[in-house]
């Protein structure tokens, strides 16, 4: 029988990681009454805005626990991509003329950080603790391939088309595009939850040194829905944090003279940070499958979800909307494609691989700041 009073006992929303994701909304609401965008304020908005991040990943983990593991990295991944859409949309209405290569800067940074520098993180530690650790080359290179036709068709096929001029579609081009993404993540998605679970689940050995290792953690029903409440509070606060320390971000960059890129590589490194550690926890615990679910699957979702929305707020608003890269940045995306290729395409990993993307990610920043 449904019991109210149990479902909304208030002293379950003191616990703190409601509280904290109710603080967040609670500086956005103060900082946009009170605030004219000072140091300190500014400083404080960002302190909230990490907290935001932290808590809608937290209560992304406790309904992945409530909901299964193979739903539950999905769950995570769709929570992070609609903080980027978010973050995405609000800035472009604010940046001003960089506005038309923002989503493509922000989603490709995006991309580069989860396939090389999340990937690092997991296989160095990994490797450092198992030396050796093997996964299912099945799941991996399923993602890997979505992954790959997803960066050509957006990221690359733009600079050869004809109708327009630069690296853009027209809208005929828009809209393929975007529905051709939707597809392929709603096909990925039936293929990882439905009709091949198998491939995305961790090896039996690897799953009895966790089940071994890690205690089982059971989640009420009550627990995922006090959760989800605090999760979607959470990504508003996200959001219209984003939006208001979007003119702190834009002097920042101007006062260290950084090219105008470097704006999707701040906003990709905040809102990827979270799901950094929880893949990396999971190497850690052996579990190195559900890394790279987590980080293959988010790199497919930054595309096929956050292209797509971009695509229809560009073609609403009118706005010009350049995705096709300069051929700098496409020297990186084909490198980290192959690399990934065949550092992924064995089963098995180990701390040489991890280096080698790490040193990848690094040379993709040293570059942006020093073009």
């Amino acid at each position: 029988m449904f019991n109210s009073a149990a479902w909304f006992d208030l002293r379950k929303w003191f616990q703190p990681q409601h509280v904290l994701s109710s603080f967040s909304l609670i500086v956005l609401l103060l900082s946009s009454l009170f605030s004219k965008g000072g140091v300190w304020s500014s400083t404080f908005a960002g302190i909230a805005l990490g907290v935001a991040v932290m808590t809608s990943v937290h209560h992304a983990e406790v309904i992945a626990h409530r909901i299964g593991e193979g739903l539950g990295t999905l769950v995570l991944a769709l929570s992070v991509t609609i903080i980027e859409v978010g973050l995405i949309v609000s800035l472009m209405s604010d940046v001003g003329e960089g506005a038309s290569v923002l989503a493509r800067d922000t989603v490709f940074a995006a991309v580069m950080i989860i396939t090389n520098g999340m990937v690092a993180l997991c296989l160095i530690l990994g490797g450092m603790k198992y030396k050796e650790q093997q996964f299912q080359v099945q799941g991996s290179n399923s993602l890997l391939v979505v992954l790959v036709t997803l960066c050509f068709l957006v990221f690359m096929l733009p600079n050869f088309t004809t109708t327009t001029a630069g690296p853009t579609y027209n809208t005929p081009q828009l809209v393929f595009t975007a529905s051709a993404c939707l597809l392929l993540y709603l096909v990925i998605l039936f293929f990882q939850t439905t009709s091949h679970k198998a491939y995305f689940e961790p090896i039996h050995d690897a799953a009895a040194h966790v089940s071994a290792e890690l205690p089982s953690h059971d989640v009420s029903r009550k627990e995922a829905f006090l959760s989800f409440i605090s999760l979607c509070v959470s990504l508003v606060a996200v959001i219209g944090l984003a939006k208001y320390m979007s003119p702190v971000i834009e002097k920042g960059i101007a006062y260290f003279d950084a090219p105008r890129a470097t704006v999707g590589l701040i906003i990709a490194g905040i809102v990827l940070l979270p799901e950094a550690l929880a893949a990396a926890n999971a190497s850690r615990a052996n579990r190195l499958q559900t890394s790279l679910n987590l980080a293959l699957g988010s790199a497919i979702a930054s595309i096929a979800l956050t292209i797509p929305a971009v695509i229809v707020y560009s073609i609403v608003q009118g706005r010009e909307l350049k995705l096709g890269l300069e051929p700098k940045q496409l020297t990186f995306l084909l490198m980290t494609l192959i690399v990934g290729s065949l550092s992924l395409g064995t089963g098995k990993t180990n701390l040489l691989q991890g280096v080698v993307h790490g040193v990848i990610l690094l040379a993709f920043i040293v570059f942006s700041f020093i073009p």
